[in-house]
């Protein structure tokens, strides 16, 4: 099991850069736009640019796990997600910048999907949704104590000097990575059909399965203040219409990821010990919802913001078991198609929302509240659609063989 732990840990690692990479622009974005010269709507599109290769990946991402395995690809990952924060930091042209973006999500692609296709072929079925959470919460607390520590940083330093040093801890990853990672015994081992033929097949179970569809458009919906409010315009809003400090600002959303580490954990384990997910990720999202509303429109102590946004990512935490409902309907020789394509559209959503907010903002006059009306809305969908997605469970998820579960 040490090999297993280490495979956990690295997995997890690399999680955790690239998602503090995937929010970096968020810790100081008014110097940032201003260094560039671009308004609000053009530094989101900026932005964005991470998730425009990284969703695309997704379902590449998949397809190689399932057939290759994992290691060489987290080797890759990660020396290419650093490469990219390090050529941003380098420059001072919008158009390299702008590259650099792009080539940290290309690397950043591999970093989720190869920590769950660890987790799930290193450890036993019963043990995935806890286990998947532990590996978002690493992400969550690394990001909640980075969005606070760098942005003193940032204060102290300037932003440029934080990429760089966040680049340098990539590439340490890298080498931990090529030092102590081994791979796992799983379906990709004993491989025996063409590589067209797998990506066939696996496509065609994915593709053609609306359940999983449905899944994917709950988890885009359930995750989408993550990848707006948290991962970039949280800190906006509270400066220019709460008033906070752009510290204070900082701080008050870093609760969401420590919501979202609590969240993921918890919502895995209760969720392992009932055998069950649905009815979690529907009072999540409902919840989630609420505590997003009161934080944006209510006038408030930035403690009781904080407590908000606590609880607002906690509960959001439980959109991690949208991942187990997926994979756990599928033969374990697609698992990593399934969680990377559910994964996919869930980032999806930061093409579509993270510039319509800013759009928004700009044609309201700077009204970020508003433009984060967006948030609660698509929560509420959320729930709305997981109350008729069925829960399935496949043999191949059941430690004891046993027959597939519907419920």
């Amino acid at each position: 099991m040490r090999a297993a732990w280490i495979a956990f840990v690295i997995g997890s690692s690399f999680f955790l850069f690239e998602f503090v990479a995937r929010i970096e622009p968020s810790l100081d974005t008014g110097t940032i736009a201003g260094f560039f010269g671009l308004s609000d709507s053009g530094f989101g599109t900026l932005s964005s640019l991470f998730f425009w290769i990284y969703a695309p990946m997704q379902i590449v991402v998949g397809l190689v796990l399932d057939r290759y395995g994992a290691r060489k690809f987290i080797l890759g990952g990660s020396l290419c997600c650093a490469a990219g924060v390090l050529l941003f930091a380098a420059t001072n042209v919008v158009g390299i910048a702008a590259a650099g973006r792009v080539l940290t999500g290309f690397g950043a692609s591999f970093a989720f999907v190869s920590a769950l296709w660890l987790v799930n072929h290193w450890f036993a079925p019963e043990r995935f949704a806890m286990l998947s959470g532990a590996v978002n919460a690493v992400g969550m607390v690394g990001a909640a104590i980075g969005a606070v520590a760098l942005s003193d940083l940032v204060t102290a330093a300037g932003w440029r000097l934080v990429f760089a040093v966040t680049g340098l801890v990539g590439l340490g990853i890298f080498a931990a990575a090529f030092l102590f990672l081994r791979e796992p015994r799983s379906p990709a081992s004993d491989a025996d059909t063409r590589p067209v033929e797998h990506v066939r097949q696996s496509l065609a179970t994915v593709l053609g399965n609306g359940r999983i569809w449905a899944l994917s458009i709950v988890g885009m919906l359930y995750y989408m203040p993550v990848n707006v409010y948290a991962g970039l315009w949280g800190t906006t809003e509270l400066v220019s219409d709460h008033h906070r400090s752009q510290i204070a600002a900082e701080t008050i959303v870093s609760m969401v990821f420590w919501g979202m580490a609590l969240g993921s954990i918890f919502g895995g384990w209760v969720s392992d010990l009932l055998g069950h997910r649905k009815y979690l990720v529907l009072g999540g999202a409902v919840l989630t919802g609420l505590a997003y509303t009161t934080a944006l429109y209510l006038p408030l102590s930035a403690f009781a913001e904080g407590a908000l946004l606590l609880a607002a990512g906690f509960f959001g935490g439980f959109q991690m078991l949208t991942f187990a409902m997926a994979k756990e309907g599928e033969a374990n020789d697609v698992v990593g198609t399934v969680v990377a394509f559910v994964n996919m559209i869930g980032i999806a959503g930061a093409l579509i929302f993270q510039p319509l907010v800013g759009y928004l903002a700009d044609a309201a006059g700077g009204n970020f509240a508003l433009a984060l009306g967006t948030v609660p809305a698509c929560t509420a969908l959320a729930a709305l659609i997981v109350l008729f997605v069925p829960e399935y469970r496949h043999p191949d998820h059941v430690s004891d063989g046993g027959t597939a579960q519907p419920a």
